[in-house]
């Protein structure tokens, strides 16, 4: 099944879903036109939304691509402790001259609604975050001809994965920008996220399926260095977010290597899910308050996001971005696929012509 994965594209190079109108059908194509496997991010689009992507799309490209579904989510019993957070924010909304958003606008992201487009109009390769689809779901998929990957943030979560039939699982190591991939959220776990070389060891030793690698990955040298520690190909988003075809805000993109900007934390400030962000004033003055509450957060804090870009004001945005976010290159995804495949290939031969002292090259 690794090869029925890695067979759809020549580079072991996956541009990596991110949500919030970043991971474009331009981008995608450019990164499938390439030789990598390109990803549209269905989270926060309507059914028809997702469709009308995956359409322009095709349009773009006739490699394959994959698209991205959120899991829904248990229901938040705490609404005070949102409530409270909202209140906090009341200064936020009058400095941006909007209205807080409605946190009752709905759990489960259009879930039903987008797999019957999946299945009535399948794709190359669906992938799952936030959770474990049911083993029906995977089932129809495979029936469908797609290829079902789903992300991890342990072992355990990996075994989960295997055992509901996914064919290679996503182990999303603690560097990654962006949401952590948890099937649950728990806040006594906040903090304790396992690193990528060591997640992708544990997973290896858990389960049989293939394993795809993310997290801070920026370089064709740490592709080959979780290549060489089992994973059949590595997944970047980071590393895309400067690309012309990329969707994000060209604050968010300049922020990458703004000195202004030196760190990222995980933060659950913007959603109310820990998600790896730039840190800025948004993210210091709210992250030490913000409830455990998805996707009530997320829905209360959108007018504030949209505003803050809106405006150009980087210190009130999400600005997602991984561990490795000042390495970004701001080149066109196309090359950039091409550059990291000649890193790759260049790390692999350097490898192979090691010699260890006292032994023969290896």
């Amino acid at each position: 099944m690794s090869s029925a994965l890695t067979d759809l594209f020549p580079h072991p190079i996956v541009q990596a879903p991110m949500a919030g109108g970043v991971s474009v059908p331009q981008l995608a194509a450019a990164v499938s036109e390439a030789g990598g496997l390109g990803f549209l991010a269905a989270g926060y689009k309507t059914a028809d939304g997702m469709y009308q992507e995956i359409k322009q799309l095709r349009g773009l490209t006739g490699r394959p691509f994959g698209v991205n579904v959120l899991v829904p989510q248990p229901e938040y019993a705490e609404s005070g402790a949102v409530e409270l957070y909202a209140q906090q924010l009341a200064g936020e909304a009058a400095w941006y001259e909007t209205e807080l958003g409605d946190p009752d606008s709905g759990r489960d992201d259009g879930y039903d609604a987008k797999l019957a487009v999946l299945l009535d109009n399948p794709v190359p390769v669906v992938s799952f975050h936030f959770g474990v689809p049911s083993r029906e779901v995977l089932e129809a998929l495979r029936r469908a001809g797609t290829l079902t990957l789903v992300s991890a943030t342990t072992a355990e979560e990996a075994l989960a994965v295997e055992r509901a039939g996914a064919d290679a699982v996503i182990a999303q190591g603690v560097e990654a920008g962006g949401h952590q991939g948890t099937h649950r959220d728990t806040p006594e776990n906040d903090g304790a996220g396992i690193g990528l070389l060591s997640l992708i060891a544990q997973i290896r030793e858990t389960v049989a399926i293939p394993v795809v690698a993310a997290g801070g990955i920026m370089r064709g040298g740490q592709i080959a260095a979780v290549l060489a520690a089992g994973a059949c190909a590595a997944q970047l988003g980071t590393a895309f977010l400067p690309a012309p075809e990329s969707g994000a805000h060209p604050q968010h993109k300049q922020a990458l290597t703004n000195p202004l900007f030196a760190r990222t934390e995980l933060t659950r400030a913007f959603t109310g899910r820990p998600a790896r962000a730039l840190v800025n004033r948004f993210l210091r003055e709210h992250g030490p308050y913000a409830p455990a509450a998805y996707p009530e957060i997320h829905h209360l804090t959108s007018p504030l996001r949209k505003a803050a870009a809106k405006a150009g004001d980087a210190q009130g945005m999400a600005m997602f971005a991984g561990q490795g976010h000042r390495m970004a290159r701001e080149l066109p995804a196309g090359e950039l696929v091409e550059v990291l495949a000649a890193e790759l290939a260049a790390a692999r031969t350097a490898l192979s012509d090691v010699r260890w002292p006292g032994g023969d090259a290896r």
